[in-house]
């Protein structure tokens, strides 16, 4: 992965609708050559807006796009050949078999790959005679990805690429794409599944209400959040038996179902302080666990921040940009 080179840019990007409505509320990001991009956030929170204006769909409002040092709109010629978009929805006619779809797509690709290489790639290669109505829904993404991968794309755009496929082909789309990403191919990423941005992306932005409030490595933003260490209270304890909780770096605590959950931003300190007390005053502590925060309880502390007009710069520093 090279930094250095920013393939994809976005500098005080905004998309207003009719009405006045803004998705896109001043997105700045970049993404480096060879580096896989999520961009994250609930329904609506303008991630599909957002991608719209890199893949060169639509023009901003304000501010500026660019992918691979271009205007992906006004120069859509130059940057459409070397990128490959795969919509949430293909759209394709359902009376045509794979094959033909495939030979369809190819005749709009300069330099393309051989058909059945793209769909023995996505698993699709003994699906050649299928119509598409016939596909499931699984096959029907893995068709969207084929025809994306057809042109030998510098430049990726998924959107939700794993939506409908079962845990096996979902798999096999994240290999796939760590595959494209080791040859080179930038990719960026919008999904719902928050597994898969933590297992594919080297860096991500979570979105909410078109704006970035958190932006770094899945290790930075989870990284944000406090640990948590739990174990079992025995029923003739109470949380007051526990030493005193702040000295050892704890920022709260419940019981949950004669569970003590204890937050700290401070694990390592806090863990051990907790183990030598408990050894020294012989207290159990079964069933303990302790674990940093997982990007689902990250999202879900940033994307559902409930502050209307959350000011991108502090929330996304909040948040561990």
């Amino acid at each position: 992965m090279d930094n250095g080179a920013k393939v994809i840019e976005a500098a005080g990007a905004r998309r207003r609708y009719g009405g006045g409505f803004e998705a896109v509320r001043g997105v700045s990001f970049s993404v480096g050559r060879g580096e896989l991009f999520a961009l994250l956030g609930t329904n609506g929170a303008g991630k599909t807006s957002t991608l719209e204006l890199l893949e060169g769909l639509a023009r901003p409002s304000d501010g500026t796009v660019r992918v691979l040092g271009r205007d992906p709109h006004t120069e859509r010629a130059l940057v459409r050949p070397r990128t490959g978009v795969m919509l949430q929805e293909g759209g394709f006619p359902a009376e045509l078999t794979v094959a033909e779809t495939a030979r369809m797509w190819a005749g709009c690709v300069s330099g393309a790959r051989p058909r059945q290489e793209a769909l023995d790639l996505v698993g699709l290669g003994g699906k050649s005679g299928v119509r598409v109505r016939q596909l499931s829904g699984g096959e029907r993404r893995r068709l969207d990805l084929a025809l994306a991968l057809l042109g030998r794309p510098q430049v990726l755009f998924l959107d939700e690429p794993t939506t409908g496929l079962d845990p096996e082909g979902r798999h096999h789309t994240w290999e796939l794409v760590r595959a494209l990403r080791a040859e080179g191919t930038t990719v960026l990423l919008t999904t719902h599944y928050l597994e898969e941005a933590e297992a594919l992306a080297d860096r991500l932005a979570i979105m909410r209400q078109g704006r970035i409030v958190a932006l770094g490595t899945p290790a930075e933003v989870t990284g944000a959040r406090p640990a948590r260490i739990t174990f079992d209270l025995p029923p003739d304890r109470h949380p007051g038996d526990l030493p005193p909780l702040p000295q050892i770096g704890v920022l709260r605590h419940e019981l949950r179902d004669g569970r003590m959950v204890l937050h700290t931003d401070r694990l390592q300190h806090t863990l051990t302080a907790l183990l030598r007390w408990a050894e020294q005053a012989r207290f159990p502590l079964d069933r303990l666990d302790a674990r940093t925060a997982s990007l689902e309880e990250a999202f879900l502390a940033i994307a559902g921040d409930t502050a209307d007009d959350l000011a991108p710069d502090t929330a996304a520093e909040r948040a561990g940009r």
